[in-house]
């Protein structure tokens, strides 16, 4: 079997330029400026998936000897690890993005007007129901199309992130027993049909926050991570079958630039996270640049990715209705993103460090302590990274 390594250098970086991408993308469309792809904030969260789809397949290759699969109560320790991951920040930003919903509904409606753009429902920001709560706290609303876009923050990706650890061990445990081609392929083909079900009984999504619009995201990044568990890597057979998932039009807008752009996500981070697999002067570069983002800023907002990506509208919403009331028309485009991005970034990255610090951390440190109490204590510790 093929040594698995402990650490990939280049994830802190690539979480980072998610988020950022996010971030750089809303900022875009709420100052009425436009740059290709950087401009479609969609991707990064794409990029997200890949990740998590990725990440989750690693850390089950480095635990497995010690917490195998085929025992519940190392699901009981993936679902309390990633619950605790997810929850603690979510609720604090949830209860603050349910307080802020009118001002932050005031804003929007000021930016959409000036850029001429529809409204936003007003129950997207205004709904403090307790239907709409309960669900977000359960982590339930990404199931339904009429919860699933419902309050200010970016949540519709949680609630399929939970849902992909929902069905992540049954996933590996039907790659452990039919392999991964065959596995994937299945999958697939059970999310196709899922989505085709929708469309027949006219049932609509406003974003893609059930997972089978968007497992077959999840499996380029599995399969990626699943090279390194095969006793013959096949790694140019995973990369083929990544890129055709992706090409699934499933989940979002397609088009040819974005068919494009997911093609070369797939293949940049086959070379980035597998650049031993690359021969002569492919694999040295993409070695270097792993190696590069894994430390100095790409490490830091790598650890602080999850808290910008919840925390940038809350901030960015304000900001750029405050530069459309004060300057208006005075300002180009290119200016008006300019001046909101310097404002947003640095106020975003401080507030994110403070949450990850009093938030985050303490949230993980408290799952780690109820699987002791519970007396299924961890055999190591999760990074902030996994």
């Amino acid at each position: 079997m093929t040594q698995i390594r402990s650490r990939i250098e280049c994830l802190d970086g690539l979480r980072a330029a998610a988020a950022l991408w996010v971030l750089v993308g809303h900022c875009l469309i709420l100052t009425g400026w436009h740059i290709p792809v950087l401009g479609d904030p969609a991707l990064g969260v794409d990029l997200f998936i890949m990740l998590s789809g990725f990440l989750m397949v690693f850390h089950y290759q480095l635990r497995q000897d010690r917490e195998p699969w085929q025992s519940p109560a190392t699901w009981l320790k993936f679902w309390t690890r990633r619950y605790f991951r997810i929850a603690p920040l979510f609720y604090v930003m949830l209860f603050f993005a349910l307080a802020l919903g009118p001002r932050l509904y005031e804003s929007r409606i000021a930016i959409d007007a000036f850029l001429q753009r529809a409204p936003q429902a007003p129950e997207r920001f205004l709904d403090d129901g307790l239907k709409n709560i309960v669900a977000h706290l359960t982590f339930l609303f990404g199931l339904s199309p009429n919860l699933a876009y419902r309050t200010p923050l970016p949540d519709w990706s949680l609630g399929l992130e939970m849902q992909f650890y929902g069905v992540f061990p049954a996933l590996m445990l039907l790659v452990r027993g039919f392999g991964w081609v065959w596995g994937a392929l299945f999958v697939a083909a059970l999310g196709g049909l899922a989505v085709v079900a929708l469309s027949m009984v006219s049932i609509h999504f406003p974003m893609p926050s059930f997972l089978p619009l968007k497992i077959q995201v999840f499996l380029c990044g599995m399969l990626l991570a699943g090279v390194a568990h095969q006793r013959r890597p096949r790694p140019l057979l995973h990369l083929a079958l990544a890129m055709a998932l992706a090409a699934i039009p499933f989940g979002g807008g397609y088009g040819l630039s974005k068919f494009l752009i997911r093609e070369a996500l797939v293949m940049g981070f086959f070379a980035l996270v597998l650049y031993p697999m690359l021969p002569g002067v492919a694999g040295a570069a993409a070695r270097k640049l792993a190696i590069a983002m894994g430390g100095g800023a790409f490490r830091v907002l790598g650890e602080l990715s999850y808290s910008i990506y919840l925390i940038h509208l809350l901030i960015l919403q304000p900001v750029a209705a405050f530069v459309i009331a004060r300057y208006g028309h005075e300002l180009d485009a290119p200016l008006r993103f300019a001046l909101v991005l310097v404002i947003v970034l640095p106020l975003v990255c401080a507030l994110s460090w403070f949450t990850y610090t009093l938030v985050e951390m303490p949230g993980q440190k408290l799952g780690l302590a109820l699987l002791r109490w519970l007396g299924r204590k961890p055999a190591s510790e999760p990074s902030p990274a996994e």
